[in-house]
Parts: C-alpha cells; structure tokens; sequence
C-alpha cells in the first residue's frame, strides 16, 4: 500500500494488495429505488473531436426507438450535455438523493451544470474530488428503470475513466475520433485501457469526416484523408459512423434543440444497434 494511502483506489496507480479485489467488488450499488439494465461509454483519447455531440446524437436515437434512456456527464470541469438539450433548470434533491432533470422526450439526465448556481462557474477542483462527484451521480441519484445509460467521459485516460470503469458496471465503449494520422494512437489508448478494464469495445465513431459541398453535393475531406478503415482493421473494430461538418446541425445544438435534428440518423443507427445488441 502506498505510504500515504488515501484509501481512494480510483485516484492511485499504487500495485498494493487493495486493488487485487476484482471489479465486481469494486462496483458502486446504485441508489435506493434505482434502476439501469445497460451502461455505454463515449471516449476519446482526445478532447474536441465532438464526443458529447456523439453522445447526445445516440441518447436521441435509443429514444426514438423507445428505449428509457440517461446521461450521466462525466465531463465535470467542462458539461456540455445540458446545454445541448437546452436544458437550464436545475436538479433537485431530498437531503438523501438527487433527482435527474428530464430532457422534452424524456431522456434523464445528470450533469455538474445542473447543481451549479451559475453554469459558466469555473470548476477548480483536484482530481480525486472530480472522480468522487462522478461516483455520486452514479450512487446518488434516482435513475428510473433505465434501459440504456450513456457517459459522456472527459478525455483521456486519467482519474475520471478510472474511476468510472472501477466503479461504474459499464458493459461496452464507443471511442470517437476525428479524422487525423494522430487516431491511431487515440484509438491504441483507448483499446488498452478497455483490455486492462476487461471492457468490449463496440466500435468507433469518427466525427468531421467531411463537408458536402452546398452546390454538387461533392464530400470535401477538410481535416485530409480518413485513417479510420486502416485503424478499425488493426484493432477488429466496428466502424459505427462517419459523421459530416454540419452547419445546421451545429446551430441546433447551439440552440438546445439537438431533440429536433433527424438528419444524422440513418448515419447513426450502426452506432445504436451496437448498442441495443451489447
């Protein structure tokens, strides 16, 4: 054990007889009354490739196909989820457990913005604080019969995922990418940590593929040539979706109107059955 051990196992990299319990051990319970069958991870291995965007896109389309869904934003110094759905309306609780904040069609959902008196307030707090409030939104709130929870991680492979793959049962990943030489390695980090978690990997999304040009309809490759279908194939990985530089989608988002856009969802259903059959 460490020498100055702080007994939070998801903030150490210490090889102490503490962490040879296995994961089912180290699992958080979720609280009293709660309930999620399924839980999904959104990640990249680096920031602004759109992996909240990603994650807002596939709530959506798990709703339209019926299924009660959540987001748990783990993305605590920068949430962006409430926003997206235009939500402003802040959480509530009862002293023991905190209550989600329902999206228009329904979708739960639980970010730091959503306990923030102010949502442009700044969050300066050190790692293992960061990764205990991310435990609290899976262990003090009240999820409702969920069928499908969706995390939207920070990037990286830090504190916060640990946390979450150590005490979240979390039963598949979606990497997000963009498409530059630098995926693969984006890619190579996010596959080994699923292997160390012992977590399948349903497959990668890759975000600002192209732009259609307004004239011809012409797909402009902006950000160069994809190296996804070479990575997908090195790593046995699903390619989930190839998603466009959207203005109009961009401006709904802004807008907190992400519930209205349609036009992306036959380029997401791979990524949603993937979900449904994990």
């Amino acid at each position: 054990m460490a020498e100055e051990c702080t007994h939070d196992c998801s903030s150490c990299q210490a090889d102490c007889a503490s962490r040879k319990m296995s994961r089912e051990d180290m699992l958080e319970k979720l609280s009293e009354g709660s309930a999620v069958k399924k839980v999904i991870a959104v990640m990249s291995g680096k920031g602004g490739v759109g992996k909240s965007l990603i994650t807002s896109l596939l709530a959506c389309q798990l709703r339209r196909a019926g299924k009660r869904v959540a987001i748990l934003d783990a993305d605590i110094t920068g949430p962006s989820i409430p926003k997206a759905f235009g939500i402003t309306e802040k959480a509530t609780g009862n002293g023991n457990t905190i209550f989600p904040v329902k999206t228009k069609s329904g979708i739960e959902m639980m970010s730091l913005n959503l306990l923030l008196e102010n949502e442009t307030d700044p969050v300066v707090w050190r790692g293992p604080v960061i990764a205990g409030t991310v435990k609290q939104f899976w262990t003090d709130v009240l999820w409702d019969r969920i069928d499908v929870m969706l995390i939207d991680m920070p990037p990286g492979t830090g504190d916060v995922p640990l946390t979450v793959f150590q005490s979240i049962p979390v039963n598949g990943i979606i990497v997000v990418t963009s498409p530059q030489e630098l995926v693969s390695v984006i890619v190579e980090k996010a596959v080994k940590m699923a292997e160390m978690m012992n977590i399948p990997m349903l497959g990668v999304v890759e975000n600002y593929s192209y732009a259609l040009c307004p004239d011809c309809g012409k797909k402009i490759e902006v950000f160069g040539e994809s190296h996804l279908k070479q990575v997908s194939t090195e790593y046995h990985l699903p390619v989930l979706a190839q998603l466009p530089i959207d203005p109009a989608l961009a401006a709904s988002v802004d807008r907190g109107r992400i519930e209205n856009v349609t036009s992306l969802d036959k380029l997401m259903l791979p990524a949603r059955d993937a979900v449904l059959a994990n």
